[in-house]
Parts: structure tokens; sequence; C-alpha cells
């Protein structure tokens, strides 16, 4: 009987013996690609001395307006309230009883008709900020 507890104590540090470390095989050299981001935007195009090109605002609802000549945009909504150039820039300013719309034309190439290349809108009452789209929707004339 008193070899049991002996047997067990023994059976117990035995397993914690260690075994004796291996040696791992050396981990394959990591190559590191380099990530490529795609563009988002084509590049702009090479200066020109004198001339730059201009930011053309983009989203839903803008077509028939972004890239427009100053004639397009007057069969539009009308005749501006405002029409006023500045060098190679031009501003038109359409205003209804629930808003007031600017679109700013410029050239996008050197001696080139300017386009609408802006647009924003704002309250008549008080000039706050209004949606963009609706207030275009509210000048539009009926086609």
């Amino acid at each position: 009987m008193r070899l049991i507890p002996a047997l067990l104590l023994a059976a117990s540090l035995s397993a914690c013996a260690t075994a004796p470390p291996q040696s791992a095989p050396p981990a394959p050299p990591r190559t590191v690609e380099p990530r490529v981001v795609p563009p988002t935007a084509p590049p702009p195009p090479a200066p020109v001395a004198g001339f730059r090109v201009p930011e053309i605002m983009q989203g839903p609802g803008l077509g028939g307006i972004i890239r427009e000549p100053a004639p397009t945009l007057v069969a539009r909504f009308g005749q501006p309230r405002l029409d006023t150039p500045e060098g190679d820039m031009r501003k038109l300013q359409f205003r209804g009883e629930a808003c007031v719309l600017d679109i700013y034309l410029y050239p996008l190439a050197p001696d080139t008709e300017p386009v609408a290349t802006w647009v924003e809108a704002r309250r008549a009452s008080d000039g706050a900020a209004v949606d963009r789209l609706a207030c275009i929707q509210a000048l539009s004339r009926p086609r």
C-alpha cells in the first residue's frame, strides 16, 4: 500500500519532464509586394502657362448642367438674374421663390468656351444652403 503513493508521485513527476527542444526549420524569407492603389480620377492635363484646370463637380442629378455652356443653361432656367464675367470665368445666377442657384462656368482648356463646372444653391430668404437637386428641379423650366 505504501508503494501506491510513491508510484503516483513518480508518474506525476514524469509528466512534468520536458522534451529536448527541436530546431524548427527556418521560415522562408518574406517578400512584401508594393500595394498598388488604382487612381480615382484621371490625372489633370499638363498645365499651360497661366491656365489652371478647374475642379469639376460630380454627383447624381447634375447631368444637363455640369459641362454645359451658358446657352444650354439659359434654355433650361431662363434668363439669369446675374451674369457676371470675371477673367475667363463666368457666374450665372438664377433665382426663384424657393432658392437661388449659382452656376460657375470655366473653360476646360485654354481658348475654349466656359462650361458649368460647379453649382451652389441657397434659400432666397436668408442665404442658408439648400439641397442642390431640389433647387435645380424647382427652377428648371418644363421641357
